[in-house]
């Protein structure tokens, strides 16, 4: 057991800054109190979600929507508040100019300042002393013949090429994929082979990041786990839930037991310790729901899968898979997902002089209250759908 508390301890999740804005769907962006109006408040708030949870150090940022004057006063900021910034998101998807694509674009101009907007996130990753740089691309076609699929791939792999021979000598780059949404026809970073192969092509410092959300319906995303720790091109999850398509619901909410596979897979390959350097990121938008608790809960959700997951007996499932003894084999994950880890959990958090239940810490504080006094004017910040 105190292996598996000792790897809980030194577990990381990283925040979304975005999560803590307004969000909504296409039809709507719903309004709450209490929303930051800065990307100081933000971090602020992931701050106060790092001081009940105590496994939430670090924060992603998202440009433009995190568009500040001096990103070095950002990330000292950042430290006085007891967290680090950590990966920097690019936007290249919220532009007329994108319309048919950013740097897949059939117009050079258009690709030029998608590429050029990537190139200022390193800069800004100079700045933050961030890591990761995160890539996502919205690009793609809606019908047949609308665009060159080959050209497109070529462009792309040019784009990639010239931001990855910008970074640092410990900087990376995280290529994350889509099915569908917002192009229907074809995507042109649409599964995880793509990512892989691109990152193949690009060299050492360009990995796959996997938003759980990203997937056809009933995708094995264990496997592509499996695979990817395999040959070192795992370098991120965007840990959210979904029921139909790109939901972005609190991670652990819609399939709970998917989640624990994924990091069952994480803990058989040995790479759940931070020095492995895989990030365990939330991607999600809280559009009904109360933002701060919402974070909190799903950090608590992978916190929870991850206990599960090391309480997995490896001995025992080793023997059974090499028996063939198939329904043994079975059992002794079911065991250990069927397990209530939350008293295990909760001993954790008051070993270290944290709160058991770290949400009824957080309404107990009264930070809620004080940040929709202080924060009642002024405009909320939003990712402007």
């Amino acid at each position: 057991m105190t292996s598996v508390t000792d790897a809980l301890k030194r577990q990381e999740i990283e925040l979304p800054s975005w999560a803590f804005g307004n969000s909504g769907t296409r039809f709507k962006v719903f309004t709450q109190p209490g929303v930051p109006r800065s990307p100081e408040e933000k971090i602020a708030d992931a701050a106060a979600v790092h001081r009940f949870t105590g496994v939430a150090p670090s924060v992603a940022m998202h440009i433009p929507w995190d568009k500040v004057s001096d990103y070095a006063q950002l990330a000292a900021y950042a430290k006085e508040q007891g967290v680090r910034l950590g990966a920097i998101n690019s936007n290249v998807f919220q532009d007329d100019d994108y319309k048919l694509g950013s740097v897949t674009n059939p117009d050079p101009g258009v690709r030029r300042k998608a590429t050029d907007h990537l190139l200022e996130c390193v800069d800004i990753m100079d700045a933050t002393g961030s890591r990761d740089l995160k890539l996502w691309f919205s690009d793609g076609t809606n019908y047949p013949g609308q665009d060159d699929i080959q050209d497109r791939q070529e462009r792309l792999a040019a784009a990639l090429r010239e931001v990855y021979d910008r970074l640092g000598p410990e900087q990376r780059m995280l290529l994350e994929y889509k099915l569908f949404e917002p192009a229907f026809y074809t995507t042109d970073v649409p599964d995880w082979g793509t990512s892989y192969a691109h990152c193949l092509e690009l060299g050492p410092k360009a990995v796959v990041c996997i938003d759980t959300g990203h997937h056809a319906p009933g995708t094995n995303i264990e496997f592509i786990v499996a695979f990817l720790l395999r040959v070192k091109k795992l370098g991120a999850f965007d840990f959210n839930s979904r029921f139909y398509a790109d939901d972005d619901l609190m991670v652990g909410a819609a399939d709970p037991f998917q989640l624990f596979r994924i990091m069952n897979e994480i803990v058989r390959g040995d790479a759940l310790d931070p020095d492995r350097g895989i990030a365990f990121m939330l991607d999600q938008c809280h559009n009904i729901e109360v933002k701060i608790p919402a974070i909190i809960r799903s950090v608590m959700n992978v916190q929870e899968a991850t206990a599960k997951a090391l309480l997995v007996d490896r001995d025992a499932l080793k023997r059974a898979q090499l028996e063939g003894d198939v329904l043994e084999a079975n059992a002794v994950l079911m065991d250990a997902y069927n397990t209530d880890v939350r008293p295990l959990l909760a001993e954790l958090r008051e070993s270290q002089g944290l709160d058991p239940n770290p949400l009824a810490a957080y309404k107990r504080s009264g930070y809620f209250e004080q940040i929709v006094a202080e924060r009642a004017d002024g405009q909320q910040a939003g990712w402007g759908a």
